[in-house]
């Protein structure tokens, strides 16, 4: 039976869609949206999707090294299952449930304990935010003249929340006091959180010189996935431009209201783009397809995965032993 938890989770994430409607709602020219979407290159599209071969393997590799870096070594075929498996359920369902899927897998089949196989997954999402936070600071610099006062403040918030957030758990003292706070309620979760803190602060070092280098490489080919939809609507923006606006929106999107940032984008965009000399419809149009090219062609593959290769389990999805 669904909790009222879970319906409120849910509808939280159902303020994103209603974003979007509303957004187009409000467009002066409804028509230049299908004109926009009629005019772009068939065959730029398809070269989008498929730098998401590149972008998905980097992922896979980030989250195994991760892993190698606490000796664990799980199998490339195994971690192309679990990392799209995720992908898709991550779609599906409220909160971050896609991202214990990962760590179920790792547990189940090879034996990692469940805070190390957390610490793994933390850090892969760790470095996503700096990298991200770094674009998006660079990207407000480069838009100072264009986007308006709020915007701006928004965009630096988000960058300082973003930075100092993780490091919290990396540094020593901040975390400690909290686990301090735990062992007064109970031993267990205190004992669990140390061990996340000890194999999260054991990687810094792997993540610095491996992951952080392979999250730039995977963003890198993102925002050249952008600039090629851009391109295939005969959009002429720059590859900074691009970049600053897909990590603004992505940045932006990690506020649990949408799914995959449904909504959240296309408002950012809507009011941006003009400030480019751009139509608001563009820039809704161009959110969709980004929405489609670089997320929802993952999940669906990621379906695949999930029916060619389901998980080992289906029960035991949140167990924090």
């Amino acid at each position: 039976m669904t909790s009222r938890s879970d319906l409120l989770r849910v509808s939280i994430r159902l303020i994103g869609p209603i974003l979007l409607i509303a957004v187009v709602w409000s467009l002066d020219d409804k028509v230049a949206l299908w004109r926009a979407i009629k005019s772009c290159d068939p065959l730029l599209l398809v070269a989008a999707l498929l730098l998401n071969v590149p972008v998905v393997h980097l992922k896979v590799e980030r989250w195994r090294d991760l892993l190698a870096a606490r000796g664990h070594q799980y199998p490339l075929k195994r971690s192309y299952a679990a990392v799209l498996s995720s992908i898709y359920l991550g779609m599906l369902t409220p909160g971050r449930v896609g991202d214990v899927l990962r760590i179920q897998y790792v547990r189940k089949e090879i034996g990692v304990p469940y805070a190390e196989g957390l610490a793994a997954t933390v850090m892969d999402r760790f470095c996503d935010l700096y990298v991200l936070a770094a674009v998006v600071a660079l990207g407000t610099v480069h838009f100072a003249s264009v986007l308006n006062s709020d915007l701006r403040y928004m965009s630096w918030v988000a960058v300082t929340i973003a930075f100092f957030a993780p490091t919290l758990f990396l540094l020593k003292g901040p975390a400690e006091l909290f686990t301090h706070a735990l062992s007064r309620l109970t031993v267990r979760w205190h004992t669990s959180l140390n061990a996340l803190l000890e194999a999260l602060r054991a990687m810094v070092r792997r993540a610095l010189f491996v992951a952080i280098p392979l999250t730039v490489a995977g963003f890198a080919i993102v925002y050249a996935q952008g600039w090629v939809i851009a391109r295939a609507m005969g959009i002429d923006l720059s590859y900074l431009d691009v970049a600053s606006l897909l990590a603004t929106t992505s940045l932006l999107g990690l506020m649990p209201i949408s799914v995959s940032g449904v909504g959240v984008r296309e408002l950012f965009l809507a009011l941006v783009f003009p400030a480019l000399g751009l139509l608001a419809e563009e820039g809704v149009v161009f959110g969709l397809l980004v929405f489609v090219c670089n997320y929802l062609a993952v999940v669906l593959a990621g379906f695949v995965a999930w029916q060619v290769s389901p998980p080992p389990f289906e029960a035991d999805l949140v167990d924090p032993e």
